[in-house]
């Protein structure tokens, strides 16, 4: 009798693909599901040649991203479409419906040709450059519905954002809208934000290793970056076992400067490989405060004898015993990581949790995630704001 035929979903072989091409080492990868590297092989080749349109499944048609570009444009044009339908005011709908497909094309032209989207929406080309040169009108900016635009804000934060961070949001793209309308175009519509839940501590503090002060004591507003830093350890499950994540942040912005995936809580697979990415980002040149809590991975030799390597400039720092709010900042990364993208997530591989995580910090949270404390800007925003003041200054 014939071995029964192993199936895979896209899925499966999208997550088996992608950390084969970062490590560049498709054997290593092979072993941990079990693959055969010919198969891998197989796949690796559809993916770069379809890249996000491979594996569509049966019945499916492989797309270029020409093709996948035309095929998302149709797709929204009909959402447009109906949209402006459902509109009451039938004397508004026609005004608004195109207001909304400019706005698209603005907004989408760094990923789609204004041609393509113009033919593809059935508006000219010379009336949208002719829209754009214009200020928006009065009518529009205080009546006009963004309903379309705070459904593609909450989708496109992964359904993590509430009114104040969506409404934030809407005013960059030219929406004046008062936060008690978003939060009730938000609950008409079922976008309600994801929730918190309760957490555990897991701080191993039951040890013999010297303890350092709480220096930082709370003093979470820093004047300039490379100055304070705070880290966290924190788990979560996968199919192959727990993985202990370590991130570093700058207080300065709030940017995670330095993280690892660990496979155990021992403090070379922790915090020393999240240290040595903080540092070769960002050389230490000035005194900087390292806060933590009293975990034996921040408290134990190993780690202490990096820091006094950097000719006593790394001043060391631990929050009390069992107060969390002492590490508030680095807690609440962890609170934010999970309940906006992990616990959506069924991670069967460490590979694939690896690369999921990353993507998370490195393409959402440290680039276009919006943050209240920064006063509702993006790391990066912030960055070129205090970089122009510098080079003005």
């Amino acid at each position: 009798m014939s071995k029964p035929k192993r199936g895979y979903t896209a899925e499966f072989k999208q997550k088996a693909v992608e950390p084969s091409c970062v490590r560049g080492n498709a054997a290593e990868v092979c072993r941990e599901p079990g693959l055969n590297p010919s198969v891998l092989g197989r796949w690796r080749r559809e993916a770069k040649k379809y890249g996000p349109n491979s594996f569509p499944g049966k019945g499916n048609p492989k797309l270029t991203d020409g093709q996948r570009e035309i095929a998302e444009l149709k797709k929204r044009s009909r959402d447009m479409e109906i949209e402006r339908d459902n509109l009451k005011k039938g004397d508004q709908h026609l005004l608004l419906g195109r207001q909304e497909k400019y706005r698209f094309i603005k907004h989408h032209k760094f990923k789609f040709p204004v041609g393509k989207m113009c033919k593809i929406f059935k508006v000219g080309k010379s009336g949208y450059y002719h829209w754009l040169k214009r200020a928006p009108s009065k009518r529009w900016s205080e009546n006009g519905s963004p309903t379309v635009a705070i459904r593609d804000i909450f989708n496109e934060s992964f359904g993590s954002y509430g009114a104040p961070r969506a409404r934030a949001e809407l005013l960059k793209r030219g929406y004046n809208v008062s936060r008690p309308r978003v939060a009730g175009s938000m609950g008409a519509n079922g976008s309600f934000a994801k929730r918190r839940r309760k957490f555990k501590v897991t701080t191993d503090s039951g040890h013999d290793y010297p303890l350092a002060p709480n220096i930082l004591d709370r003093g979470f507003t820093v004047s300039a970056q490379n100055r304070v830093r705070v880290s966290d350890t924190t788990y979560i499950k996968t199919g192959e076992g727990w993985t202990y994540p370590t991130v570093i942040v700058d207080l300065f912005h709030r940017k995670v400067v330095g993280w690892s995936m660990g496979k155990t809580l021992e403090t070379a697979d922790t915090i020393i490989p999240a240290w040595k990415m903080a540092i070769r980002s960002n050389n230490i040149t000035k005194e900087l405060i390292f806060h933590s809590d009293r975990g034996s991975q921040y408290a134990g030799h190993d780690f202490a004898n990096i820091l006094k390597d950097h000719n006593g400039l790394v001043v060391r720092s631990m929050g009390r015993k069992g107060n969390c709010r002492d590490n508030a900042v680095a807690e609440s990364f962890f609170k934010s990581l999970k309940v906006e993208w992990v616990y959506h997530q069924d991670y069967r591989l460490r590979s694939e949790e690896e690369l999921s995580i990353f993507q998370w910090i490195e393409t959402w949270y440290n680039r276009k995630r919006i943050h209240s404390t920064l006063d509702y800007r993006t790391i990066e925003e912030f960055e070129n704001e205090m970089y122009n003041q510098k080079t003005a200054a």
